[in-house]
């Protein structure tokens, strides 16, 4: 992949500049974005003079490549004439020679929740930005599985995925596109407030699912696991005013730690209201800034391992995996690690993963009792692992694992909480 952006390291990222106020594409911006732990900002279109403040303070941009629709469903005139709307060479070759390149532009953003019927167009497109962009990759970010499958089977243009289903909208991305990540959006809390499934067997339910199956697609295909999730509450209110209420810090480290449990290396955020119409630093900045900063704790850890698989752990008396294709077990024993559960019962998501380099064995635990934080609680991880050397790492770097009496060990956690065991 042609990129500036160092693929060892975990990203977050943000919806920067296309919602925001005009003050917001100021230095004074771009430096707060750096100081929140940010890595990029995604889908924006910048002048000259910003991207020189998003370089100077490490910053990358995926931009937009125009032509951008929304290439999804109810047609809009695109679904499925792609090829003829836009033809390779005259809207993506040739503008290549006039492109003005910039040390900032990290990537190309071709296409928004496109539909499975232009994906064969879409892997010709992608394949001439790689070769006319040296320094830039195409990004395309795919539909969540909530997405209509075909209403239509004749033509599939009143579908959003343009497939029969989600498996086969990801089966055919795979199969036509040949991008090393799969990158999807899922807005767990978003919503107009009387349209919001608070059910935990509901959305919550479905926000897991679509994280299983993406994550054994990327696994199958060798590919990078990216996701977008919601940053703040979303009431589909006009741009440029508040939400009623704002999304408390555990709804984004609920979250980002579950996403990591199924072994996602970039996370960015629908950013609503991080800034004023005045451009001025509102109380979600500071939330969002806290978990991406103790998430930067341990990501270097993290990133040395590679997800293989997911495990639901305890959730039995709980709905969570009503939607989900994967049974709960009572605790996890993989081998490495031995009876690793709750000492309160409380539900845990757990990714098994493994160092390609030593050999080296790690859990990513998230915890999900309160995923709405309505009650968070504190209590412990208990685990064996044999005649294995344990380590934890989590929100300010290493934690302390104790071990105990019977030569199993103990590890602090709490709702909403993520972790990383390992063992060597």
């Amino acid at each position: 992949m042609n990129t500036r952006m160092d693929r060892k390291k975990f990203h977050f990222g943000l919806y920067g500049f296309e919602n925001g106020p005009t003050s917001c594409r100021t230095e004074k911006y771009v430096k707060a974005i750096a100081e929140m732990g940010t890595n990029y900002v995604l889908t924006c279109r910048t002048s000259r003079e910003t991207l020189d403040f998003m370089h100077k303070y490490g910053l990358g941009a995926i931009e937009f490549l125009n032509p951008l629709p929304h290439w999804g469903g109810n047609g809009y005139g695109y679904v499925g004439r792609m090829p003829e709307k836009y033809p390779l060479e005259k809207y993506y070759i040739e503008p290549s020679k006039t492109f003005q390149d910039h040390p900032a532009l990290w990537a190309l953003e071709m296409a928004d929740e496109p539909s499975a019927m232009d994906f064969p167009y879409m892997g010709n497109v992608v394949e001439a930005i790689n070769n006319a962009y040296p320094n830039q990759f195409p990004f395309i970010n795919l539909y969540p599985s909530h997405a209509r499958v075909a209403e239509n089977t004749e033509d599939m243009i009143k579908s959003d995925l343009g497939a029969t289903s989600y498996a086969a909208y990801l089966d055919q991305y795979c199969q036509y596109i040949p991008t090393d990540y799969i990158s999807y959006d899922f807005y767990l809390y978003g919503g107009p407030l009387e349209g919001r499934d608070y059910n935990r067997a509901g959305k919550l339910s479905r926000f897991l699912e679509n994280l299983r199956l993406v994550a054994d697609v990327c696994r199958k295909h060798g590919k990078d696991f990216w996701i977008i999730m919601l940053g703040n509450n979303w009431e589909c209110q006009p741009d440029g005013y508040p939400p009623a209420t704002f999304a408390p810090a555990n709804y984004l480290r609920f979250q980002a730690y579950t996403a990591m449990a199924f072994g996602v290396k970039t996370i960015s955020w629908w950013e609503h209201w991080i800034f004023s119409r005045d451009g001025e630093i509102t109380e979600q900045y500071d939330r969002i800034r806290e978990v991406q900063l103790e998430i930067h704790d341990f990501a270097d850890e993290y990133m040395k391992y590679r997800n293989v698989y997911t495990h639901f752990v305890g959730f039995e008396n709980y709905p969570d995996l009503t939607c989900v294709n994967q049974e709960s077990v009572e605790c996890l024993n993989n081998g490495t690690f031995f009876g690793v559960k709750s000492d309160n019962g409380a539900p845990l998501i757990i990714g098994d993963m493994v160092s390609d380099t030593d050999g080296s064995h790690a859990l990513m635990i998230s915890t999900a009792d309160d995923p709405y934080d309505h009650d968070p609680r504190s209590y412990n991880i208990t685990f064996s692992a044999g005649k294995r050397m344990v380590h934890a790492y989590g929100a300010g770097g290493m934690i302390p694992v104790t071990k105990l009496e019977d030569g199993s060990y103990s590890v602090p956690i709490s709702s909403n909480q993520g972790i990383l065991v390992v063992a060597r």
